[in-house]
């Protein structure tokens, strides 16, 4: 991971928010706030939480009484996810750093972080903050993308700018959402945080839009794939859409588009 893949400012959070999360990430925000309220937790901390996808899946599925805290590393996308908070009483935001929780020890019965850990500069640090701020009997939900092959757009999206980059191929989207995918990893990385009973289990989901072009500007123009295609060629962020947005067509057609995506979604016990 370079010091650009954590960096979501300028117009990335707004075209983020308002193509990215549906295009890939609602599915998986609705199926993991369904399995951490089957557990009837009364305080729930959500880390990386980027523009609140996974925030407002849990505010919609929990009981009012339950005590929501959701924080994000990056204050664009904080402010982004509070101008979309219908009840500012549900969910307390705050700024913070998965890997140092400004939280006392065992505060809450659920930590959650849906695709935030792949960013984490020190798995290991953040998933043992993740355990020293879980109650007794407290679980760690997360979930993080597949490789990329298994996520159809951003694979052809990567090919297609490795094809118009080829001496520098821009490789943000293979290198940090789609690097941790190794299972055998991930089990022994929470087990030396001192987690237990790990489960990880492949999800598929359909990835769908209007048009090839949405898709196209919520990867290059809505990640750090743009600071990457921007490092490169300032001038070129239209081409490199463009291009992207023909090659998703050629594949997918030029109506709706509908791809696979898949993540794995992983609880640990502490």
């Amino acid at each position: 991971m370079t010091a650009t893949d954590k960096v979501f400012a300028g117009s990335v959070p707004e075209i983020y928010d308002r193509l990215l999360v549906p295009l890939i990430f609602e599915p998986y925000a609705t199926d993991l706030a369904g399995r951490i309220a089957a557990g009837k937790p009364h305080d729930v901390l959500e880390t990386a939480a980027g523009t609140g996808v996974l925030t407002r899946a849990l505010a919609a599925r929990l009981s009012p009484d339950v005590r929501i805290t959701a924080t994000d590393l990056n204050q664009p996308m904080l402010d982004k996810a509070t101008a979309r908070q219908s009840d500012p009483r549900r969910v307390t935001w705050r700024q913070a750093d998965a890997l140092a929780l400004p939280f006392p020890d065992r505060s809450f019965d659920v930590v959650a972080c849906q695709f935030g850990v792949m960013f984490f500069p020190d798995k290991v640090q953040g998933y043992r903050e993740a355990r020293r701020v879980l109650r007794p009997d407290g679980t760690f939900w997360f979930a993080v993308w597949d490789e990329i092959a298994t996520s159809e757009f951003a694979d052809v999206v990567t090919e297609t700018l490795a094809a118009m980059f080829p001496q520098d191929p821009p490789r943000f989207m293979a290198r940090t959402p789609h690097g941790y995918c190794d299972t055998d990893l991930i089990r022994k990385q929470l087990n030396e945080a001192g987690f237990s009973n790990v489960s990880i289990e492949a999800i598929d989901h359909r990835s769908k839009a209007p048009s090839p072009r949405e898709p196209a500007v919520a990867y290059c123009q809505g990640t750090p794939l743009r600071n990457e295609i921007e490092a490169r060629d300032k001038s070129r962020v239209e081409e490199a859409t463009d291009k992207a947005a023909a090659a998703i067509a050629s594949r997918f057609g030029t109506g709706a588009v509908d791809g696979r995506i898949r993540a794995l979604v992983i609880s640990a016990g502490r």
